[in-house]
């Protein structure tokens, strides 16, 4: 089977790779709902024919698109989902600045979204279609669930919530197709990623003339120094947690010491404790002040308001059945699968505690986020490796089908 169902994904990867063209030539940033849900109606259409019904839900925020759910029931009530989401990070304007669009260099498919995560769309396709062909009965006996987030890029907080109600607490596995990375030998599956909680800090100083009143005011610019130093501080690598002030803003005028100053900052940790332990530490900075006017009259104060959070997926035994699974298929077929820890969040944060869930399933390449170039070539846009498609598709076909075998033998 390993042979043939190889021989079908090469000859069909022309096909598909036509359709991750057409994909990358609708612009789907976030902030275009029309080109969102564009994506969305060409991502039915293309799945229709595996007998797919869609449905959309309009994300929270009504400036975003709608999200996408597919779904294909089965002669059983086993579900498995896969998750993939509509929108980048690439607005219009800066597409055609940058002359980023479709185009292929040897190994290379470049185009926004190609890496993330239009390339893993189409991984989906792959596999359901190779799995439709070639094992028709354990195809049939699942009610398929796949659901594209209109927002992920914005971290659209009610999307996680849509996948627990569409994929209830049986489900066999939620299946994350991010982008995935290759080793010398073979591939790396998601496993476990970094939580994210981002805050506000706000100082407030005391205005006077810098000229005429100096020893008057109380600069806030230089409170926010300091209080970014003790932020920057928090890190601790030993503990895979970090601390980054991402923007500072304050003052009005040169000739002004300045009443205020703002910064915005994130946190990122793989540990539930590790967090709990970071968002405690940076809201104890408030109040924490080293700057006053001369006489010692009137101090800055710090205000660090926690403003949202997105929870570490750690370790746990729903993720590693999973990937004893996908070794297990790896190894039929000669290919080692390894584990990564990953720093950036995916919907996989949101689900992993209420079903199995596993990430990196998409297509490998480089540069995601990335619109720009350079002649020296130190700049590179976003690229998948066109050479990764077939290898990954035929994994993950085999694991899957490792995975419903497993499960209607157990019954």
């Amino acid at each position: 089977m390993h042979t043939e169902l190889t021989t079908y994904l090469d000859e069909q990867l022309p096909n598909f790779l036509d359709i991750l063209r057409r994909m990358v030539a609708i612009n789907s940033y976030t902030g275009n709902p029309e080109g969102v849900n564009r994506l969305a109606d060409f991502t039915a259409e293309i799945f229709a024919p595996l007998g797919f019904q869609a449905r959309r839900v309009q994300a929270e925020n009504p400036d975003y698109g709608k999200h996408l759910i597919l779904t294909r029931p089965g002669s059983s009530k086993k579900k498995i989902g896969m998750i993939s989401h509509l929108d980048t990070v690439f607005p219009p304007d800066e597409e055609i600045a940058n002359d980023f669009c479709w185009h292929e260099s040897r190994d290379r498919l470049y185009g926004p979204g190609t890496n993330d995560i239009k390339g893993g769309t189409v991984m989906m396709l792959m596999v359901l279609e190779a799995l439709q062909k070639f094992a028709p009965n354990e195809f049939d006996t699942i009610t398929w669930v796949l659901l594209f987030n209109a927002a992920e890029e914005r971290l659209s907080p009610d999307f996680g919530g849509l996948c627990q109600k569409e994929l209830p607490s049986d489900t066999l596995a939620a299946l994350v197709f991010e982008a995935g990375v290759r080793t010398k030998t073979g591939f790396q599956l998601v496993t476990a990623r970094k939580g994210r909680a981002t805050y506000k800090v706000d100082v407030e100083g005391k205005a006077s003339h810098a000229g005429s009143s100096h020893p008057e005011g109380a600069n806030a610019i230089v409170q926010m120094a300091h209080t970014v130093q003790q932020i920057a501080a928090l890190t601790d690598y030993a503990q895979d947690l970090t601390f980054n002030v991402g923007a500072i803003s304050g003052g009005t005028v040169v000739n002004r010491v300045p009443h205020q100053a703002q910064a915005t900052v994130e946190m990122r940790a793989f540990s539930k404790e590790v967090f709990n332990t970071g968002v405690q530490n940076i809201l104890g900075l408030q109040h924490q002040t080293q700057v006053s006017n001369h006489n010692g009259s009137y101090h800055c104060s710090v205000a660090i308001q926690l403003s949202e959070q997105s929870a570490p997926w750690p370790q746990n035994a729903g993720t590693e059945m999973l990937l004893a699974v996908w070794q297990a298929a790896g190894d039929d077929l000669g290919i080692p699968v390894e584990r990564e820890a990953r720093g950036g969040l995916s919907d996989g944060n949101a689900i992993w505690h209420a079903m199995p869930t596993i990430d990196g399933l998409g297509p490998y390449g480089a540069n995601a986020h990335c619109s720009e170039r350079s002649p020296d070539g130190s700049k590179d846009q976003e690229f998948a490796n066109k050479s990764s498609f077939v290898p990954k598709a035929l994994l993950n076909s085999i694991a899957i089908l490792k995975l419903i075998q497993a499960e209607n033998s157990s019954k």
